[in-house]
This record gives structure tokens, C-alpha cells and sequence, in this order.
């Protein structure tokens, strides 16, 4: 009989623990919807005229903004692929504002072999979002300058390249003029959400615990 009653009292702790974690991460999966619904009204919203003055990445990060300006004929190229299309590379350019600013934009994709194609420079609108991606990890190679090749965007460093500010913004459609451009706008796909996932996996360790459980106390019957 002791044994019995030690072995539902730590099964009863570890069903306990198992299945609050799964509900756990229920309550998380819920937060995280609500940031990503808030992320998704606001990189949909209608676009301001202009920059701030300061930019924060926490509170102007997404902003949809209208510029005027001018776009460099310098470009940045990032190896990226999209699905059903094959490689390519995003294009990084500066853009000089009506004030003298200068910052970055991400103009969309092309495919491999257009890479050495002549593409729109000079006065443009533009509407985008700003962002400031973080997509270097260790692991990331470093960028081959001399074929112009980039593995990741790093406002940072791209920015020091084109004697920029560090700040990206991220068209959402082509300038007018501009051929040959695909825009990608910014997503909310890149955002992680995998909560669901792991409290699948708790509730499922805790129907097996359970399982375990009712096997041990058939064995230990008289």
C-alpha cells in the first residue's frame, strides 16, 4: 500500500507539472497572437508623411512611412530565393531625403541573372515600412564585397557601405518607373510563434505519464 500511495503522489506531481506547462503555453500562444495582430495592423496602416526626427527601433520599428527623395544608383545585393522562383537577391540602395537625411531601402528582388540590369535611380516616392532586420547570427558568412554579394541585411554595417543611416525601409510596392523589381514587403511570417507546438508536446507527455502511470499501479495490484 505504500508504495502504491508514493507512486500517486509523485505521478499526481509530475501530471500536475506536465499539464500546467501545456496550459502554460497556451496563455503564451495567446500573448503572442495579440503582438503579432497588433505587428500586422500597424505594418498595414495608412503611411505618414516623412520620418521622425529620432528613430527608435522599439517604438518606429514597422511604421509605414511616405518619402520623396531620390534614390541612389548604388545597390547592395542579399542572396535570397523565393518559392516557385528560384535565387536571387534583394536590393539594398540608398536614399537621400528632401531634408539631406540619407537612409536605406530595400527595393525587392531579382532574379540571378539579373543582376548587372539598370534599374530606376534618381527622384522617386516611395512607401514602406521601416525596419531594422536582424538576420546576422554567427553562423552568417561574411558579406563578399568585391562580387557584391551580401548573405544577410545588416543595417549596420550596410549602412556604413552606402554612408547611410542604419535604418532600412522596406518598400511596399515599386516606385513609380520602376521594371524588373519584385517588392517584399514586410511580413510577420519571420516572427516565431511556436507555442501551440509546445504545449502539444507537454499535454502529450502528460497523456503518457498518465498512461505510465496506470501501468505501474496494474502491476503493483496483489
Amino acid at each position: 500500500m505504500r508504495r502504491v500511495i508514493f507512486l500517486l503522489i509523485i505521478s499526481g506531481a509530475g501530471l500536475a507539472v506536465l499539464i500546467g506547462l501545456g496550459a502554460w503555453q497556451l496563455q503564451r500562444k495567446a500573448w503572442k497572437d495579440g503582438i503579432l495582430a497588433t505587428i500586422e495592423a500597424r505594418i498595414a496602416g495608412a503611411p505618414a508623411a516623412g520620418l521622425p526626427a529620432e528613430l527608435d527601433p522599439e517604438t518606429d520599428k514597422y511604421r509605414p512611412v511616405r518619402l520623396q527623395g531620390e534614390i541612389g544608383a548604388q545597390e547592395l545585393h542579399v542572396l535570397t530565393s523565393i518559392k516557385d522562383v528560384g535565387p536571387g537577391y534583394r536590393v539594398i540602395s540608398p536614399f537621400t531625403l528632401e531634408d539631406g537625411r540619407r537612409v536605406l531601402i530595400d527595393r525587392g528582388f531579382i532574379p540571378v541573372k539579373e543582376k548587372q540590369a539598370a534599374r530606376l535611380a534618381g527622384p522617386a516616392a516611395i512607401e514602406g515600412n521601416i525596419h531594422w532586420p536582424q538576420e546576422v547570427d554567427s553562423y552568417t558568412p561574411e558579406p563578399d564585397l568585391s562580387g557584391n554579394i551580401w548573405y544577410a541585411r545588416d543595417a549596420e554595417q550596410m549602412a556604413a557601405q552606402l554612408g547611410a543611416e542604419p535604418v532600412m525601409i522596406v518598400l511596399r510596392a515599386k516606385p513609380e518607373g520602376e521594371t524588373g523589381l519584385r517588392p517584399m514587403p514586410v511580413t510577420t511570417s519571420g516572427i516565431p510563434n511556436d507555442h501551440l507546438q509546445y504545449a502539444i508536446t507537454w499535454f502529450s507527455l502528460a497523456f503518457i505519464w498518465a498512461a505510465m502511470t496506470l501501468y505501474f499501479l496494474r502491476r503493483s495490484r496483489p
